[in-house]
């Protein structure tokens, strides 16, 4: 089979179900109607009595530290890493946490501790602060923690929504397991979508039903996102996107090489799929991991600036003048970078007070 490298553009024929191959950098390349998207793979360490990393904090630029200084990363935390409070208006985030804890906080006063396979999906519509800390809470073992954090379009109708977050906790995500003949699994995670037969064969419905005001809650928007494990020599196929005109991306975050529709593939590398046509793949000999993206372009045109994202100069403008008057209603918090205590459990206080406590 003909090799590719990630670091450059594949040349596949009509019948191949790769359009290109991209380098992972960071942050990761999307199609509308995706905008962004971030992984992180953090190695903390134990973590001290203020749920921040027990190590020394020199040489980092505390602040704006992205560096991986030992495997890990501050980021805008001074403490405890993460991303104190700051603003979004005109899209949606998907925060998928595989590994360790966050706590959000937001200017609606919702709050909202979360992690370990969970899910929180939030509408920031016409303008909501809010932030994303990493608490460390183990101060006698390591304290991994590893995210994606998705950024997906509004359409234009639908940018000045109310804000909404919602909630998928790991019980009630949809995981499939597929066999294949040699009885080799690969375990798809439904964040959002459906995947067909891999639905079929395990006799489940829908993925969970995202935010109202979504583009993911339009069905012929055709959104899926998911995470695929495959076990070493596993064999899946992807199946085709249910509306023509759907796009996807295929991250392959971990793992050595896989072949798909027959051309290997080596990892790490983003590979842009025709979402028209099945695409078999066929894991190497270690563990495979992908991050599938994959929906309808909204097709507007998109002005982003920072945190804002918008169709036009002018609705830029006027979203700073709103941030800079209203502060989209304001931070009731203590300080700009809440955790919620030593308590390791999950929970999600709404702004209308209502309680969410997922079954351990």
């Amino acid at each position: 089979m003909p090799s590719s490298s990630p670091s450059t553009i594949s040349d596949t024929n009509a019948a191949s179900p790769i359009v290109q191959i991209k380098p992972l950098g960071f942050p990761w390349v999307t199609l509308d109607p995706f905008l962004f998207c971030a992984y992180h793979d953090d190695a903390y360490p134990r973590g001290n009595a203020q749920m921040g990393p027990a190590a020394s904090l020199a040489g980092r630029d505390i602040g704006q530290d992205f560096g991986r200084q030992d495997g890990w990363s501050m980021y805008h935390g001074s403490t405890v890493p993460g991303f104190p409070a700051h603003p979004h208006r005109g899209f949606e985030t998907v925060t998928i946490v595989r590994k360790g804890l966050i706590d959000h906080a937001d200017s609606l006063g919702a709050q909202a501790r979360f992690g370990c396979g969970d899910v929180q999906w939030l509408t920031a519509g016409q303008g909501v602060v809010h932030s994303e800390m990493f608490p460390l809470l183990d101060q006698g073992a390591p304290n991994p923690l590893e995210l994606f954090q998705i950024w997906l379009n509004l359409p234009a109708h639908n940018k000045m929504a109310a804000p909404h977050f919602t909630m998928f906790w790991s019980q009630d995500i949809a995981r499939p397991l597929a066999i294949d003949a040699a009885g080799r699994s690969t375990e798809i995670a439904v964040i959002a979508g459906r995947l067909g037969d891999a639905f079929e064969r395990a006799g489940l419905a829908d993925a969970l039903a995202p935010p109202p005001d979504s583009w993911a809650a339009q069905a012929e928007a055709d959104v899926a996102i998911c995470t695929i494990r495959m076990t070493p020599g596993a064999s899946w196929t992807l199946p085709a996107a249910a509306q023509q005109g759907t796009r996807r991306m295929l991250y392959f975050f971990k793992g050595g090489a896989v072949s798909i529709g027959g051309q290997l593939v080596s990892g790490p590398a983003a590979i842009e799929l025709r979402a028209d046509t099945p695409a078999a793949l066929l894991n190497g000999d270690t563990v495979a991991e992908f991050l599938l993206l994959q929906g309808r372009p909204i097709g507007e045109p998109v002005v982003q600036y920072g945190p804002f994202v918008m169709n036009t100069q002018s609705e830029i403008a006027q979203t700073l003048a709103d941030y800079q008057r209203t502060r989209f209603g304001g931070w009731p918090w203590l300080d700009d970078a809440p955790v919620h205590g030593r308590d390791p459990a999950r929970f999600a206080r709404h702004p209308d007070g209502r309680e969410e406590r997922p079954a351990d």
